[in-house]
Formats: structure tokens, C-alpha cells, sequence
């Protein structure tokens, strides 16, 4: 199955489907207007998924071990890994986030 990223509008050009997604995040400003909006995009999974690795990420930063994040969050070893080779390799989403909550 083909992930479509982008498509070409009537005029021939083209639509960049994560940036649109980005930019709707990033026009709102009131945090019920992101909680009300992530509920109508994602699922109940995925909103507790990414909740998490945003946890796992802190207690990373942190200097939590493995088996600490694994007692607190219920993250397994893929998903803590996953978040770590981000914070040290990643654009820095975790960083910026955490330091705008104040965690950083």
C-alpha cells in the first residue's frame, strides 16, 4: 500500500498533507482547541500513544533508566529507544515541546 503524502489539487500543485496537518496545529492557540482538534483527528490510541512518548521523552530527560520509564509509563524498550534516538538524533520536537511546557 502506497502512503500518499501529497496530491495535486485542481491546479496542478501540490499539497503537502503533514505540512497542512502542522500548520493546523500551529494556528491553534488555545489548548481545548488542540485537545478538541486532536480528538477529532486521531484515536483514542494515538492520542495515548503520543501522550506517552511525550512522557518518556521528559523522563529521558530526566536521566530515568529503562526499567524506571517501563514502571511509570508502561512504554516498552522499542518505544523508549524510539523516543531516545529522537532526543539525541531527531529535529528537536521533543526539546522545543518540553521546554515550551516548562520541563526543560
Amino acid at each position: 500500500m502506497t502512503k500518499i503524502t501529497y496530491y495535486l489539487d485542481d491546479n496542478g500543485d501540490e499539497i503537502d498533507l503533514k505540512m497542512n496537518l502542522c500548520m493546523a496545529f500551529a494556528d491553534i492557540d488555545e489548548p481545548e482547541s488542540v485537545r478538541a482538534f486532536l480528538e477529532d483527528v486521531a484515536s483514542p490510541g494515538e492520542i495515548r500513544a503520543m501522550s506517552q512518548r511525550l512522557e518518556v521523552a521528559r523522563l529521558l530527560c530526566e536521566s530515568k533508566t529503562y526499567p524506571e520509564i517501563m514502571k511509570l509509563t508502561g512504554a516498552g524498550t522499542a518505544t523508549i529507544s524510539r523516543v531516545k534516538r529522537c532526543l539525541e538524533h531527531g529535529p528537536g520536537g521533543y526539546r522545543r515541546a518540553l521546554i515550551r511546557l516548562g520541563v526543560l
